[in-house]
Parts: structure tokens; C-alpha cells; sequence
């Protein structure tokens, strides 16, 4: 394959856009689901570097120090483990991409295990944060609805929903391994013109700020705090009680302040000290990626009013392989 250090150089650009959210595919897509999307979009392009390069351990660990780099210049309050979640993808991706062929169960594998991470990694959250005493409140839950529709079972209610949680994810993550093959499929045999197109006004992108992220975590702290401490002051019986609750509230405010204070910035700092380390080596790789983004954002949105004859998945399908398409063929109208 021809000019395979440009193709890879793009697809790191677009691994740094989808990452650093600043726009992109979710500009278009405005849904709930913004993990498995984010990392589905991401072991997609882990993938399609892994195609396109020769040394595929080396080309994906040099992407990611670039996709972290300009993640911390563009979102630099992002918290930890977003930076733990890209370097396991990354890593994961690579190992297996280095060992096994693109083809066969290699790629169902990459999005069931990075998935499951996905939703381990916030289940360990939740429990860190409030203790096993989040679990004993969906039981609560639970057992008192048990009780209203004359129905008990031995499970506890927080171990189905876990389960259900992670068969989800795992499930969601195994449908992404299929998806990506399709989608290599369609771009490695789709005809390589050179694309073009001159951006009109660039709008200006929209940072997350330290403090909307912070009202976002106090938020859900509130309104998970409050499901909590109902469930034990009205459901929990002589067991339990308000007491148990504002004893979760309090040890849960004394984590999160402890972490966002004092563990978290500090881990932050230590992997931003080390990407610093890095950065003038990889300075007009991080350069030239940044300077494609405002075409990015231009050729996604074009490629999305392209593909409105098609309809539901058959149009996401092609919407997504022609986008990634276009913009790893784009070139400037002066090149």
C-alpha cells in the first residue's frame, strides 16, 4: 500500500479528535451512549492503524503518545482514568494486533475486553466511592418491589443488574469487533482518490472547563447520595435507617474531596510530566494532526449530508466508512 505514513498519520489525527472531544463523530450524534460510542470509534481507528502499518506494536504505541499529548493540551481536565481507558485500548490493541491477524475473532476480542474495562473500571468507581453500602440500597430497592409484586427470588438485585450490566457491555463490545471488520472491509476496498475540500469559517471549538466538569461530578454525587439514603431511611427497616445514610453521604463526600484534591491531580500530574517529556519529540506529528482537525469536522459533516439518501444503519454504516475514507485520503487543495 502506497503513502501508508500519511494514512496512518490521519487516522491518529482522527484517533486525537474522537478522544480530545472536539466534535467529530459525536458532533453528529448526540446520544446517551457516549462510552461505547467514544470507545467504539477508537478500537475502530486502533484497528485500522494496526491495517495499515507494517510494525503494528510500534505505529499504535506512537499513536497513542500522540492522541494523550494532544488530549492534555485540549481537554486538561480530563480526569485519570480517561488516560487509563485510551492506554488500555491502545495497549490491548496492540498486543493482540502484533500477535494475532485483523482477521478472524482477534477483533471481537479487542471490543469485548475493552468494553468489559469500560464497565468494570465504573463499577469499581461506584464502589470505592460508596462502599458496599450501594449495593445493600439496590437490594433494598429490590427486595421492597419484590415484596409489591408477591415475587422473591434468592439472586440479590444488585448481582443481576451487575451481571446484566457486563453481558451488555460485553455483548455491545463483541457487535463493535463485527462492525469494525465490516468497516475495514469497505474502506480497504474502496477506490483511493485524493479528497478534497476547502473548510468554510471554522467554529471555534468548545473546551469542557475545570468548572462545568466539577458541577457535573456534584450532580451525580447528589442524586445518587439521595436514591441512597431514601433507600435506607424508608425501605431499610430496623437494619438500617437515615443514620446509615448520612454515614454514605459523608464517606463518600470525604472520597470524591480526597481523590479530586489530592489523588487524582497528583496522578494527573505524574502522566502529564511524562507526556511533556515527550512532546517535543513528537512535535510536528502533534502539529500536523492538530492543523487537520478543522477539516475533519468539515468533511465529517460533509460526508453525513452526502449519505442522507441512505437510511438507519445502512447510512451510519457508510456514513462512518466514508467519512474515515475521506479524511484519510484528504489532501490540500495546495498539495
Amino acid at each position: 500500500m502506497k503513502n501508508n505514513k500519511s494514512v496512518i498519520d490521519k487516522l491518529t489525527a482522527l484517533w486525537a479528535l474522537n478522544e480530545s472531544g472536539l466534535g467529530g463523530f459525536l458532533h453528529v450524534f448526540k446520544t446517551p451512549f457516549t462510552g461505547i460510542i467514544v470507545g467504539g470509534i477508537a478500537i475502530l481507528l486502533i484497528s485500522l492503524i494496526a491495517y495499515y502499518a507494517e510494525n503494528k506494536w510500534k505505529a499504535i504505541l506512537k499513536a497513542l503518545l500522540i492522541v494523550l499529548i494532544i488530549k492534555m493540551a485540549v481537554s486538561p481536565y480530563s480526569p485519570f482514568g480517561a488516560y487509563v481507558a485510551v492506554s488500555f485500548q491502545a495497549l490491548v490493541g496492540a498486543f493482540l494486533f502484533s500477535k494475532f491477524s485483523w482477521k478472524g475473532a482477534t477483533l471481537m476480542v479487542l471490543g469485548m475486553v475493552t468494553f468489559l474495562e469500560s464497565a468494570l473500571q465504573k463499577l469499581l468507581i461506584l464502589t470505592i466511592v460508596y462502599g458496599t453500602e450501594l449495593w445493600d440500597a439496590i437490594n433494598i430497592y429490590g427486595a421492597y418491589v419484590q415484596r409489591k409484586m408477591d415475587f422473591v427470588s434468592e439472586t440479590s438485585t444488585a448481582s443481576v443488574l451487575v451481571t446484566t450490566y457486563l453481558l451488555v457491555y460485553g455483548i455491545c463490545g463483541i457487535l463493535a469487533g463485527l462492525f469494525i471488520r465490516s468497516m475495514i472491509k469497505i474502506i480497504s476496498n474502496k477506490k483511493q482518490d485524493n479528497f478534497y475540500l476547502v473548510p468554510n469559517e471554522i467554529e471555534p471549538e468548545k473546551k469542557t472547563t475545570k468548572a462545568a466538569f466539577k458541577f457535573k461530578v456534584v450532580w451525580i454525587w447528589l442524586l445518587t447520595v439521595t436514591i441512597i439514603v431514601l433507600a435506607f431511611t424508608f425501605f431499610g427497616g430496623d437494619l438500617f435507617g437515615w443514620q446509615k445514610g448520612v454515614y454514605i453521604m459523608l464517606r463518600s463526600l470525604l472520597i470524591l474531596l480526597l481523590w479530586y484534591l489530592v489523588i487524582g491531580p497528583f496522578l494527573l500530574k505524574l502522566v502529564q510530566k511524562y507526556l511533556s517529556t515527550k512532546k517535543s519529540k513528537y512535535k510536528d506529528d502533534i502539529s500536523n494532526a492538530m492543523d487537520l482537525f478543522p477539516y475533519f469536522r468539515q468533511i465529517i459533516l460533509y460526508t453525513w449530508k452526502e449519505t442522507k439518501y441512505l437510511k438507519g444503519y445502512t447510512r451510519f454504516k457508510y456514513f462512518m466508512a466514508n467519512s474515515i475514507s475521506n479524511c484519510i485520503h484528504f489532501n490540500l487543495p495546495s498539495e
